[in-house]
């Protein structure tokens, strides 16, 4: 028995929950079109040939939010639909925050800073659909980051 299989190969990713003092999170609003609908989430972007995943996240935070970090802490790396693509993304934390710019209009809608408990909230009742921001989230409330 033959089969045939369409696979995405992807360059792979990184994603960055971006966390302040007080706990809060960064949050990005875009427009996704195979979704045809914004989403909230967390800031992510593609590997550039040859970037290493820190170097991407620091670019893509402060492209998508004009912030960038101090610190910043790899958390874990995942698939995200392994049924057909390779992409696999790098989850980091990012923490002792600081605004260096203005966000990408071009890219992102809207930034917005909430409370974890919003955000919480927003996943429960499917305001963030979107995987990787409710695998950060989880992460976060499972193993709060340490105090900065």
């Amino acid at each position: 028995m033959q089969t045939r299989r369409e696979i995405v190969v992807h360059p792979g990713a990184v994603a960055i929950i971006p966390v302040f003092s007080n706990g809060d999170v960064l949050l990005v609003r875009q427009y996704r079109h195979p979704v045809r609908s914004e989403l909230w989430e967390i800031p992510a972007g593609k590997l550039e040939p040859g970037e290493d995943a820190l170097s991407c996240a620091q670019r893509e935070l402060q492209e998508e939010t004009g912030y960038a970090a101090n610190r910043w802490t790899r958390l874990t790396s995942f698939f995200t639909s392994p049924g057909f693509s390779n992409e696999r993304i790098t989850l980091f934390h990012a923490s002792d925050l600081r605004r260096v710019g203005a966000p990408d209009v071009v890219e992102i809608d809207e930034c917005l800073v909430l409370p974890i408990d919003d955000v919480e909230s927003m996943i429960r009742d499917e305001r963030i659909a979107d995987a990787k921001t409710i695998l950060a989230i989880g992460w976060i409330l499972r193993q709060p980051p340490e105090k900065e």
